[in-house]
């Protein structure tokens, strides 16, 4: 079996909601080997992605959640690389917001998504958006937290569909749990640890964001 492999391309767009809209740079992350390969969050413009995958299989698209930035191109990526695409369902609305009528396959907690001989587990994490998820590579010791947590803090939660204390538990019993060494992979910028992270959550919830 090949080695797995973590790759980060990073795309740049436009983010909109509530009729703002915002320059982003989002971090797109391939997980596999030389054979397979799984893709997170179709960001952007497919070109660069698939560029990265090359001659590869790609086994899944997958997304963290639903805001146009994170899935502007996943139905084109999917038809074109012959992959499903999947979303947690609480996302629904949002992804209707970009790509209403195009179909996805539904994600739920606890969900193992193969690649490479090993598995993602899925981890539902609601609060910055319904139906966020973060997927923990356990071989690997890293998390793909799209935009739940960053370096610094939980990710926005001032915008529709997301709510603060929600975000806070989801990030305090279902990633602060797993080991310090555990590398986050966000979904913008640069990444972290669990442990570098988790003895902040206090200020966090003191400060409100």
């Amino acid at each position: 079996m090949s080695e797995l492999i973590v790759e980060r391309v990073i795309t740049s767009g436009v983010f909109a909601l509530d009729g703002g809209e915002w320059a982003v740079d989002n971090n797109v992350w391939l997980v596999g080997d030389d054979d397979d390969v799984v893709v997170i969050d179709a960001a952007h413009d497919k070109e660069p992605i698939i560029e990265a995958v090359g001659d590869r299989n790609v086994t899944a698209v997958l997304c963290t959640h639903g805001h146009n930035d994170h899935v502007t191109v996943a139905p084109q990526l999917g038809a074109e690389l012959d992959a499903p695409v999947l979303l947690h369902p609480g996302d629904q609305r949002l992804w209707d917001m970009t790509h209403e009528g195009e179909r996805f396959r539904e994600l739920a907690d606890g969900d193992l998504i193969p690649v490479a001989g090993t598995s993602l587990e899925v981890l539902h994490t609601p609060g910055h958006s319904p139906g966020s998820v973060c997927l923990h590579l356990p071989e690997a010791k890293a998390l793909f937290t799209g935009d739940t947590l960053f370096s610094g803090g939980p990710g926005a939660t001032g915008r529709s569909f997301s709510d603060f204390p929600t975000i806070i538990t989801s990030i305090g019993e279902r990633l602060f749990t797993l080991p310090g060494d555990t590398r986050v992979h966000t979904g913008h910028g640069d990444g972290t640890t669990i442990g570098t992270e988790a003895p902040n959550l206090d200020d966090w919830k003191a400060r409100g964001y």
